[in-house]
């Protein structure tokens, strides 16, 4: 087994300060997921979202992002699923894009809502036929017996649907997250890291200010 404690990369890609900053968090969100699709980095809006149950049990999982703007992050998945039961529960969550070969990440907190049918058709109807299919022959999270059985699920499907398209669930829809914190993470060289975060001030009417936080 290699030695993890000497497993570590030095940090030299560069700095980011406040001069750099940008005056929104999403202009400066912009800015860096600008820099991560002309890198040719495979999925970059694969996301981590962090949730809670009830009694506070963490949970997470990479989705893919498929939308933002200055309200908030959006996303599409099972209402029946295991985070959108937590969510149901408990509607807060922690995004995480975690850019490494940039040697960044983002990470985003705060409230999480539904967007509302019309919305999640416009993230269903773009989805390959087959995921459509997967999405309506698995109830995600659920035990079951073998994949054989999701395949003949998914058969079945296909055949019923075969003149049309796949309608969307009603299970299935978007979750936008509504930031109240978005920090900056650009890695530093001997791990002295910038980490600038945005924080909404209710006190100010909802503004925002920055704050540089310790590595």
């Amino acid at each position: 087994m290699p030695d993890l404690s000497r497993m570590r990369n030095d940090y030299t890609a560069g700095r980011l300060t406040e001069e750099d900053l940008a005056p929104t968090w999403v202009e400066q969100f912009d800015r860096w997921f600008g820099d991560v699709v002309a890198a040719g980095i495979p999925e970059p809006n694969a996301v981590v979202v962090a949730t809670a149950d009830a009694d506070g049990a963490p949970d997470a999982r990479v989705v893919l992002m498929k939308g933002y703007d200055e309200v908030g992050f959006i996303f599409g998945t099972s209402y029946a699923s295991a985070k959108g039961a937590q969510l149901a529960a408990n509607p807060r969550a922690t995004l995480v894009f975690p850019w490494h070969a940039l040697q960044r990440q983002v990470r985003v907190s705060g409230r999480v809502e539904r967007i509302g049918d019309a919305a999640s058709d416009g993230l269903w109807d773009p989805r390959p036929r087959g995921a459509q299919l997967a999405a309506v022959a698995s109830v995600q999270s659920t035990v079951v017996d073998s994949r054989e059985e999701l395949v003949e699920r998914l058969r079945l499907l296909d055949e019923q649907t075969a003149d049309g398209p796949v309608p969307r669930p009603e299970i299935w829809g978007g979750y936008r997250v509504l930031p109240e914190r978005v920090e900056f993470w650009q890695g530093g060289k001997d791990r002295l890291h910038d980490r600038l975060r945005f924080v909404r001030d209710d006190e100010e009417g909802g503004g925002w200010i920055v704050q540089r936080l310790a590595p």
